[in-house]
């Protein structure tokens, strides 16, 4: 099953948070420890944002092994950004190729999964059925997440909220109802393991949902402090002493073995940090209702 990483906070060089960490996400490629299947050697993808250039954000994607590609052990000792997203990818039912590897992008959104939508098949035309025409348009690959991306922005253009964490958090939880209500109104009775995350730049949403609470949800974390560190080899969140300094992770598996660095993410609750790195942490019990038939 994929993994991935997220990071907002002061800005950090895209080389210590892929590489150096002890179970970096370059190493959970190779062997991920908290995975069923501990490979993820399908593709990868990175998606960074340069403030100073424009709020887009910039994308890399590969379907070489994260672990074996020169270009991005080139390009990432080059790169600082104060948000980033990463993920290594284990396919599933779709094919291997570029358009298939996460993080996917619309405007100035980026948005991964680490999961399954089983019974993806039997819903795929339904989950497309009443989108519109830009964000029907913007889907190139076959992947249950990237068709979940495209439920999230037609929701998050229906929602009227001015606060923008709220709006991305409602929109997200809206997606994953329409999943659930799809496969009810098809009789799918296959599981969802939807661990997602999604960021236009400033604030980021992520989601550990399993639809069948007595089936076993893919592990999620966070870490909040001052700074993420990797100085002589050993790195960690430090803690914060100011109201300035602020940096946020969410992975996952744990990058380190510092249990107190690191959250556990409630099975079906969300995570949600917004423009001052203030995390909150909620149930999502909408979804829960949904998935059960109520």
């Amino acid at each position: 099953m994929c993994r991935f990483v997220a990071y907002i906070g002061k800005p950090i060089m895209m080389y210590d948070l892929l590489f150096k960490p002890k179970n970096s996400l370059i190493n959970q490629s190779v062997k991920a420890h908290e995975a069923e299947e501990p490979l993820n050697g399908d593709g990868f993808g990175i998606g960074w944002y340069t403030p100073e250039a424009n709020d887009m954000p910039g994308l890399f994607v590969s379907v070489r092994p994260a672990w074996n590609d020169r270009n991005l052990k080139y390009i990432a000792p080059k790169i600082v950004s104060d948000c980033m997203f990463a993920h290594v990818r284990a396919a599933s039912i779709s094919p291997v190729n570029e358009l298939n590897c996460h993080p996917f992008h619309y405007g100035n959104y980026l948005f991964m999964h680490n999961g399954d939508i089983e019974g993806f098949p039997k819903i795929k035309r339904e989950m497309v059925r009443h989108l519109p025409e830009n964000i029907y348009a913007n889907i190139e690959g076959l992947t249950d997440s990237e068709h979940l991306f495209a439920l999230f922005l037609h929701q998050l253009e229906k929602q009227r909220s001015k606060d923008l964490p709220t709006k991305i958090a409602n929109a997200l939880e809206d997606a994953i109802v329409d999943v659930e209500e799809i496969k009810a109104r098809l009789k799918v009775k296959e599981p969802s393991y939807i661990n997602v995350c999604v960021t236009d730049g400033d604030t980021i949403v992520a989601v550990r949902y399993v639809s069948d609470l007595s089936l076993e949800a893919p592990t999620l974390y966070y870490s909040e402090g001052a700074a993420y560190t990797c100085e002589n080899g050993i790195c960690r969140m430090k803690k914060s002493k100011n109201d300035f300094d602020k940096a946020v992770l969410i992975v996952s598996e744990k990058l380190t073995r510092y249990r107190s660095d690191w959250h556990e993410i409630p099975v079906n609750h969300m995570v949600t940090v917004n423009r001052k790195l203030e995390v909150n942490v909620s149930v999502i019990q909408r979804t829960l209702n949904t998935a059960a038939g109520f």
